[in-house]
């Protein structure tokens, strides 16, 4: 290092000066205050969602709820993860006026992002799977962004990378920030808000929640929630075919990857996502596609609601864990999550067509949740 870059020039009579360099912008000040404003605001007027229950006979002893992240106004949990995102990438100086966000997702992360990007006035580009479904490139675009589809699942990392950096835009990456951006110690987050619904309910505080991971964020959030609050509520990760979690959770191996993409769009990942924080789950489950397709049509027979994929995931192994319940005599609750709303998948998951393409026999699965219902007996 040379001298003149150790110190400055020295001033008359020796004294060295002080260096000043201000870089701050009033006009960018004020456009990052106004885009904070409006993305607390929709938190203001969004931020709860319903429990819903979920119809188990009365004897069981044991309550099945069902938190509907699918009223949020993109229709999805990731709703909250975005705004999270959002907030997070605003404050640190990421996401500046004019300047694209550009993310790696496998649908609805990108719609919300869509729907943030169009509240503050930047643009948006989603990286996706070319198999996402139709209607989650209609409601980003919808929404103001762009779709880049892509061949592999796997390139939508370097793809995105490659976006921000050709356009000067800034790259979200959940996969890395999910659990970092979200505030796991409270202010409404998902957990918070489970256990202020049960608050009135018989058992208020539940023996399990049950999540899915696609970042690993909403797991994280909930298992570091539980633990900073010392409760004694487990927590369970359902995960699907096609993804890596569960062998990299059993293992311990955070370099474990899997080939092939998930079908259960939302959730499952080829890799070991730097959000998804293995120590803080207490069990896994891995749930054949069939299992998860035949979960979501029998919620849709018992409340009338059309769920995604990734709902009838966690459902089969919420379901699961209340037949060991019934089975041991113990009473209690447990609760899973509708992650988003049906209707984007009639082309996959409400399709008899869609399922023999795949080679997805449901009926085995469905005969064994109509028999579990009623019996109580659980034989898969």
């Amino acid at each position: 290092m040379t001298a003149s870059a150790q110190h400055p020039p020295a001033a008359p009579g020796g004294a060295l000066p002080t260096l000043d360099v201000d870089r701050s912008d009033p006009g960018a000040r004020a456009w990052l205050q106004e885009a904070v404003r409006r993305v607390q605001a929709d938190a203001n007027r969004t931020a709860d969602t319903h429990l819903l229950r979920f119809p188990l006979p009365e004897r069981w002893g044991i309550d099945l709820y069902l938190k509907d992240e699918s009223t949020h106004p993109t229709g999805s949990l990731k709703h909250r993860l975005a705004r999270s995102l959002f907030l997070y990438g605003l404050c640190n100086g990421w996401i500046r006026p004019g300047k694209p966000v550009i993310e790696a997702s496998s649908g609805s992360t990108a719609v919300s992002e869509a729907y943030f990007a169009d509240l503050i006035g930047v643009p948006f580009i989603a990286v996706m799977p070319r198999t996402t479904s139709r209607e989650k490139t209609r409601l980003i675009e919808f929404h103001g962004g762009t779709c880049h589809l892509v061949d592999d699942p796997r390139t939508v990392y370097e793809v995105s990378a490659r976006l921000a950096e050709e356009t000067g835009g800034h790259y979200m990456d959940q996969f890395t920030y999910a659990e970092r951006a979200t505030d796991w110690r409270g202010n409404n987050n998902i957990a918070e808000s489970i256990y202020h619904q049960l608050r009135r309910e018989r058992y208020p505080r539940p023996a399990w929640i049950v999540a899915t991971a696609g970042t690993g964020g909403t797991s994280a959030t909930i298992a570091r929630y539980v633990r900073y609050l010392q409760y004694d509520t487990r927590v369970c990760v359902a995960d699907p075919e096609n993804s890596c979690f569960f062998a990299g959770w059993e293992s311990g191996d955070a370099d474990v990857v899997c080939d092939s993409a998930s079908r259960i769009e939302g959730i499952g990942r080829p890799r070991m996502e730097p959000s998804f924080l293995p120590a803080t789950i207490d069990r896994m489950m891995k749930v054949p596609d069939a299992a998860s397709v035949a979960a979501v049509r029998a919620l849709e027979r018992a409340i009338g609601r059309k769920a995604g994929g990734s709902t009838g995931t966690g459902l089969w192994s919420a379901l699961k864990i209340v037949a060991e319940m019934a089975a041991s005599g113990s009473t209690g609750s447990v609760v899973t999550l509708i992650c988003d709303p049906g209707d984007r998948y009639l082309d996959k998951y409400y399709s008899d067509d869609w399922l023999a393409e795949q080679g997805l026999d449901i009926g085995p699965y469905a005969a064994h949740l109509d028999g579990f219902l009623a019996t109580g007996h659980w034989d898969c």
